[in-house]
Protein backbone atom coordinates (compact mmCIF):
# COMPACT_ATOMS: atom_id res chain seq x y z
CA UNK A 1 0.00 0.00 0.00
CA UNK A 2 1.49 3.34 -1.31
CA UNK A 3 1.43 6.03 1.01
CA UNK A 4 2.10 10.26 -0.07
CA UNK A 5 2.95 12.49 2.87
CA UNK A 6 2.89 15.91 1.91
CA UNK A 7 4.99 18.66 3.77
CA UNK A 8 4.02 22.41 3.95
CA UNK A 9 6.10 24.76 5.32
CA UNK A 10 6.34 25.11 9.70
CA UNK A 11 5.37 21.73 9.81
CA UNK A 12 6.16 19.54 12.54
CA UNK A 13 9.05 17.02 12.69
CA UNK A 14 7.96 14.89 15.13
CA UNK A 15 4.88 14.25 12.70
CA UNK A 16 7.23 12.88 9.73
CA UNK A 17 9.30 10.74 12.12
CA UNK A 18 6.52 9.28 13.45
CA UNK A 19 5.12 8.55 9.82
CA UNK A 20 8.26 6.59 8.71
CA UNK A 21 8.89 4.75 11.38
CA UNK A 22 5.62 3.08 12.02
CA UNK A 23 5.23 2.29 8.98
CA UNK A 24 8.61 0.82 8.93
CA UNK A 25 7.85 -0.67 11.90
CA UNK A 26 4.38 -2.26 10.18
CA UNK A 27 6.92 -3.92 7.24
CA UNK A 28 9.14 -5.57 9.93
CA UNK A 29 6.03 -6.77 11.55
CA UNK A 30 4.64 -8.09 8.79
CA UNK A 31 8.38 -9.85 7.39
CA UNK A 32 7.13 -7.91 4.01
CA UNK A 33 6.90 -4.35 2.12
CA UNK A 34 3.38 -4.18 2.68
CA UNK A 35 3.60 0.23 3.41
CA UNK A 36 5.42 2.14 0.64
CA UNK A 37 6.33 5.94 1.59
CA UNK A 38 6.57 8.79 -0.88
CA UNK A 39 7.62 12.47 0.63
CA UNK A 40 6.44 15.47 -1.56
CA UNK A 41 7.33 18.73 -0.31
CA UNK A 42 4.05 21.66 -1.33
CA UNK A 43 5.98 23.74 -3.67
CA UNK A 44 8.31 21.56 -5.08
CA UNK A 45 11.20 23.93 -2.85
CA UNK A 46 13.15 22.33 0.31
CA UNK A 47 10.51 23.30 3.13
CA UNK A 48 11.71 24.27 6.67
CA UNK A 49 10.07 22.38 9.48
CA UNK A 50 9.18 24.13 12.72
CA UNK A 51 12.51 24.56 14.14
CA UNK A 52 14.43 25.67 11.46
CA UNK A 53 15.30 21.93 10.03
CA UNK A 54 15.19 22.11 6.24
CA UNK A 55 14.05 19.32 4.19
CA UNK A 56 14.43 18.92 0.91
CA UNK A 57 12.22 19.31 -1.90
CA UNK A 58 10.57 17.14 -4.16
CA UNK A 59 8.87 18.61 -7.45
CA UNK A 60 5.21 18.41 -6.79
CA UNK A 61 3.81 17.85 -10.68
CA UNK A 62 0.52 16.72 -8.78
CA UNK A 63 0.38 13.24 -11.14
CA UNK A 64 0.34 10.13 -10.13
CA UNK A 65 -2.93 10.39 -7.69
CA UNK A 66 -4.52 7.61 -8.13
CA UNK A 67 -1.53 5.18 -7.39
CA UNK A 68 -2.08 6.00 -3.05
CA UNK A 69 -4.04 4.73 -1.11
CA UNK A 70 -3.35 7.28 2.20
CA UNK A 71 -2.98 11.29 1.30
CA UNK A 72 -1.83 13.05 4.46
CA UNK A 73 -0.99 16.76 4.68
CA UNK A 74 1.40 17.45 7.10
CA UNK A 75 1.09 21.75 7.71
CA UNK A 76 2.35 24.44 10.15
CA UNK A 77 1.01 27.33 11.84
CA UNK A 78 0.02 28.97 8.71
CA UNK A 79 -1.62 26.13 6.73
CA UNK A 80 -4.26 28.39 4.57
CA UNK A 81 -1.24 30.24 3.01
CA UNK A 82 -0.32 30.18 -0.89
CA UNK A 83 -2.34 26.58 -1.14
CA UNK A 84 -0.79 25.64 -4.89
CA UNK A 85 -3.38 25.33 -7.40
CA UNK A 86 -3.15 21.81 -8.51
CA UNK A 87 -3.52 20.76 -4.48
CA UNK A 88 -7.83 20.04 -4.57
CA UNK A 89 -7.27 18.05 -8.31
CA UNK A 90 -5.01 15.97 -6.63
CA UNK A 91 -6.73 15.02 -3.49
CA UNK A 92 -10.24 15.11 -5.62
CA UNK A 93 -8.12 12.54 -7.96
CA UNK A 94 -6.77 10.29 -4.96
CA UNK A 95 -10.44 10.67 -3.48
CA UNK A 96 -12.08 8.89 -6.56
CA UNK A 97 -9.58 6.49 -6.58
CA UNK A 98 -10.54 5.03 -3.01
CA UNK A 99 -7.71 6.73 -1.14
CA UNK A 100 -8.12 8.28 2.42
CA UNK A 101 -7.34 11.82 2.90
CA UNK A 102 -5.36 12.79 6.57
CA UNK A 103 -4.62 15.97 7.78
CA UNK A 104 -2.09 15.53 10.91
CA UNK A 105 -2.30 18.63 13.00
CA UNK A 106 -2.90 21.82 11.19
CA UNK A 107 -3.08 19.81 7.96
CA UNK A 108 -6.59 19.13 9.05
CA UNK A 109 -7.43 22.86 8.59
CA UNK A 110 -6.52 22.64 4.55
CA UNK A 111 -9.20 19.17 4.05
CA UNK A 112 -11.47 21.38 5.89
CA UNK A 113 -10.81 24.02 3.58
CA UNK A 114 -10.83 22.16 0.54
CA UNK A 115 -14.16 20.92 1.80
CA UNK A 116 -12.49 17.63 2.12
CA UNK A 117 -13.85 17.08 5.49
CA UNK A 118 -17.88 17.88 5.14
CA UNK A 119 -20.16 15.64 7.05
CA UNK A 120 -17.15 13.88 8.35
CA UNK A 121 -16.17 13.87 12.27
CA UNK A 122 -12.58 15.17 12.70
CA UNK A 123 -10.34 16.47 14.78
CA UNK A 124 -9.25 20.10 14.19
CA UNK A 125 -7.07 22.76 15.85
CA UNK A 126 -8.17 24.68 18.27
CA UNK A 127 -8.13 27.71 15.83
CA UNK A 128 -9.78 26.65 13.09
CA UNK A 129 -13.02 27.59 13.75
CA UNK A 130 -12.25 31.62 13.74
CA UNK A 131 -10.38 30.43 10.30
CA UNK A 132 -13.11 28.71 9.06
CA UNK A 133 -16.56 29.62 10.25
CA UNK A 134 -18.84 28.34 7.62
CA UNK A 135 -16.42 25.04 6.76
CA UNK A 136 -16.38 24.06 10.62
CA UNK A 137 -20.38 24.35 10.29
CA UNK A 138 -20.44 21.67 8.16
CA UNK A 139 -17.95 19.25 10.56
CA UNK A 140 -18.70 17.23 13.38
CA UNK A 141 -15.68 18.33 15.57
CA UNK A 142 -14.14 15.71 17.74
CA UNK A 143 -12.18 16.13 20.79
CA UNK A 144 -10.66 12.41 20.66
CA UNK A 145 -6.64 12.41 20.00
CA UNK A 146 -7.84 11.52 16.07
CA UNK A 147 -10.42 10.71 14.17
CA UNK A 148 -11.38 8.18 10.79
CA UNK A 149 -14.44 8.68 9.68
CA UNK A 150 -14.81 6.87 6.11
CA UNK A 151 -12.14 7.85 4.39
CA UNK A 152 -10.82 10.37 6.44
CA UNK A 153 -8.18 10.77 8.83
CA UNK A 154 -7.63 13.92 10.93
CA UNK A 155 -5.13 14.10 13.88
CA UNK A 156 -4.06 16.07 17.28
CA UNK A 157 -1.05 16.80 17.37
CA UNK A 158 2.37 15.44 18.64
CA UNK A 159 1.74 11.49 19.72
CA UNK A 160 -1.43 11.04 18.02
CA UNK A 161 -0.20 10.76 14.55
CA UNK A 162 1.11 7.66 15.97
CA UNK A 163 -2.07 6.33 17.36
CA UNK A 164 -4.22 7.40 14.14
CA UNK A 165 -1.57 6.12 11.67
CA UNK A 166 -1.73 2.58 13.71
CA UNK A 167 -5.96 3.14 13.50
CA UNK A 168 -5.84 3.41 9.46
CA UNK A 169 -3.33 -0.20 9.48
CA UNK A 170 -5.84 -1.49 11.37
CA UNK A 171 -8.68 -0.62 9.29
CA UNK A 172 -6.63 -1.71 5.91
CA UNK A 173 -4.20 -4.33 6.75
CA UNK A 174 -5.95 -6.14 10.16
CA UNK A 175 -5.79 -5.48 14.02
CA UNK A 176 -3.30 -8.20 13.81
CA UNK A 177 -0.54 -6.04 12.41
CA UNK A 178 -1.85 -3.04 13.86
CA UNK A 179 -1.37 -4.16 17.35
CA UNK A 180 1.82 -5.89 16.62
CA UNK A 181 2.93 -2.34 15.38
CA UNK A 182 1.77 -0.16 18.24
CA UNK A 183 3.46 -2.64 20.66
CA UNK A 184 7.10 -2.35 18.82
CA UNK A 185 6.36 1.46 18.89
CA UNK A 186 5.93 2.01 22.36
CA UNK A 187 8.41 -0.91 23.65
CA UNK A 188 11.36 -0.63 20.96
CA UNK A 189 11.41 -3.80 20.00
CA UNK A 190 9.42 -6.48 18.17
CA UNK A 191 6.57 -8.48 19.85
CA UNK A 192 7.70 -12.07 21.27
CA UNK A 193 7.18 -14.93 18.71
CA UNK A 194 3.78 -16.90 19.67
CA UNK A 195 2.08 -13.93 21.83
CA UNK A 196 -1.39 -14.07 20.15
CA UNK A 197 -4.26 -11.57 19.51
CA UNK A 198 -6.82 -11.25 21.49
CA UNK A 199 -9.55 -10.48 18.48
CA UNK A 200 -12.23 -13.25 18.31
CA UNK A 201 -11.61 -15.10 15.43
CA UNK A 202 -14.02 -14.77 12.56
CA UNK A 203 -14.61 -15.46 8.43
CA UNK A 204 -16.39 -13.01 8.53
CA UNK A 205 -14.88 -10.22 6.96
CA UNK A 206 -17.44 -7.90 7.96
CA UNK A 207 -16.68 -8.32 11.50
CA UNK A 208 -12.92 -8.32 10.92
CA UNK A 209 -13.70 -4.99 10.01
CA UNK A 210 -15.60 -4.13 13.03
CA UNK A 211 -13.12 -5.19 15.61
CA UNK A 212 -10.96 -2.75 14.02
CA UNK A 213 -12.86 0.12 14.13
CA UNK A 214 -13.59 -1.12 17.69
CA UNK A 215 -9.89 -1.78 18.57
CA UNK A 216 -8.62 1.70 16.56
CA UNK A 217 -11.36 3.61 19.32
CA UNK A 218 -10.54 1.91 23.18
CA UNK A 219 -9.56 4.63 24.71
CA UNK A 220 -12.69 6.67 23.50
CA UNK A 221 -15.07 4.07 22.88
CA UNK A 222 -17.94 4.99 20.08
CA UNK A 223 -21.60 4.04 20.12
CA UNK A 224 -22.46 0.88 18.57
CA UNK A 225 -24.47 2.46 16.51
CA UNK A 226 -22.05 4.56 14.57
CA UNK A 227 -20.14 1.90 14.59
CA UNK A 228 -23.62 -0.35 12.65
CA UNK A 229 -23.13 3.08 10.24
CA UNK A 230 -19.75 3.05 9.08
CA UNK A 231 -20.26 -1.07 8.47
CA UNK A 232 -23.45 0.28 6.09
CA UNK A 233 -25.74 -1.82 8.44
CA UNK A 234 -28.45 -0.84 10.53
CA UNK A 235 -27.57 -1.77 14.89
CA UNK A 236 -30.36 -4.67 14.21
CA UNK A 237 -28.26 -6.33 11.05
CA UNK A 238 -25.04 -5.93 13.41
CA UNK A 239 -26.34 -7.69 15.89
CA UNK A 240 -27.73 -10.36 14.16
CA UNK A 241 -24.04 -10.72 12.33
CA UNK A 242 -22.57 -10.79 15.31
CA UNK A 243 -24.67 -13.76 16.87
CA UNK A 244 -23.88 -15.69 13.81
CA UNK A 245 -21.01 -14.97 13.42
CA UNK A 246 -19.40 -14.91 17.00
CA UNK A 247 -22.31 -15.49 19.38
CA UNK A 248 -21.84 -12.55 21.23
CA UNK A 249 -23.58 -9.24 20.99
CA UNK A 250 -21.39 -5.89 19.73
CA UNK A 251 -21.68 -4.65 22.61
CA UNK A 252 -20.48 -7.77 24.14
CA UNK A 253 -17.07 -8.08 21.81
CA UNK A 254 -16.29 -4.37 22.16
CA UNK A 255 -15.97 -4.46 26.04
CA UNK A 256 -13.75 -8.28 24.94
CA UNK A 257 -11.67 -5.72 23.61
CA UNK A 258 -11.24 -3.27 25.99
CA UNK A 259 -10.74 -5.69 28.73
CA UNK A 260 -8.10 -7.25 26.94
CA UNK A 261 -6.30 -4.05 26.49
CA UNK A 262 -6.93 -3.10 30.30
CA UNK A 263 -5.87 -6.78 31.64
CA UNK A 264 -2.39 -6.05 29.08
CA UNK A 265 -2.06 -2.95 30.59
CA UNK A 266 -2.33 -4.51 34.56
CA UNK A 267 0.09 -7.41 33.45
CA UNK A 268 2.59 -5.60 31.23
CA UNK A 269 2.84 -2.09 33.04
CA UNK A 270 3.25 0.36 36.49
CA UNK A 271 -0.17 2.33 35.50
CA UNK A 272 -2.30 3.03 38.51
CA UNK A 273 -5.61 1.64 38.41
CA UNK A 274 -7.21 5.14 37.21
CA UNK A 275 -4.88 5.58 34.37
CA UNK A 276 -6.03 2.09 32.70
CA UNK A 277 -9.60 2.56 32.99
CA UNK A 278 -8.73 5.59 31.44
CA UNK A 279 -6.81 3.72 27.95
CA UNK A 280 -9.83 1.01 28.02
CA UNK A 281 -12.62 3.59 27.96
CA UNK A 282 -14.46 3.57 31.24
CA UNK A 283 -15.94 6.45 32.44
CA UNK A 284 -14.61 5.68 36.04
CA UNK A 285 -11.82 4.02 38.03
CA UNK A 286 -14.88 2.05 39.48
CA UNK A 287 -16.80 0.77 37.29
CA UNK A 288 -13.65 -0.47 34.97
CA UNK A 289 -12.71 -2.53 38.30
CA UNK A 290 -16.17 -4.25 38.50
CA UNK A 291 -15.97 -4.91 34.90
CA UNK A 292 -12.22 -6.24 35.34
CA UNK A 293 -13.39 -8.64 38.62
CA UNK A 294 -16.44 -10.02 36.80
CA UNK A 295 -13.73 -10.85 33.92
CA UNK A 296 -10.59 -12.40 35.58
CA UNK A 297 -11.86 -12.95 39.06
CA UNK A 298 -9.54 -10.69 40.47
CA UNK A 299 -9.09 -6.54 41.08
CA UNK A 300 -6.72 -4.66 38.78
CA UNK A 301 -4.09 -4.55 41.70
CA UNK A 302 -1.92 -7.28 41.38
CA UNK A 303 1.84 -6.96 41.29
CA UNK A 304 3.41 -5.89 38.05
CA UNK A 305 6.81 -6.06 36.52
CA UNK A 306 7.99 -7.49 40.26
CA UNK A 307 10.52 -10.30 38.52
CA UNK A 308 7.88 -13.16 40.06
CA UNK A 309 5.77 -15.19 37.82
CA UNK A 310 2.42 -14.79 37.71
CA UNK A 311 0.37 -17.37 39.79
CA UNK A 312 -1.87 -20.00 38.08
CA UNK A 313 -5.11 -18.70 38.73
CA UNK A 314 -3.89 -14.95 36.92
CA UNK A 315 -2.11 -16.99 33.97
CA UNK A 316 -5.76 -18.58 33.75
CA UNK A 317 -7.83 -15.65 34.38
CA UNK A 318 -5.40 -14.25 31.20
CA UNK A 319 -6.40 -17.19 28.88
CA UNK A 320 -10.61 -16.67 29.60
Amino acid sequence: MHVCLILFPGFPMLALSLVREVLRLANAQAEQRLFTLTVRTVNGAAVTDRDGTQVAGALPDWHGAQGFDLVLLCAGEAPLTALPMGLRAFLLRADAAGATLGGLDTGGTILARLGFLDGREAVLPDSAPAELPENVKRIALSRAPFALDRQRLTTAGGLAVADALTAWIARAQGPALAADTAEALAHGRMRDAGRCQRMAITADPLLERMQSIMAARIEAPIAVEKVATELGLSPKQLRLRCRKGLNRTPAQIYLDLRLARAEQLVSETTLPVSEIARAAGFASPSAFTRSYHARFGAPPRRPRHSGVARTESEQAATRH
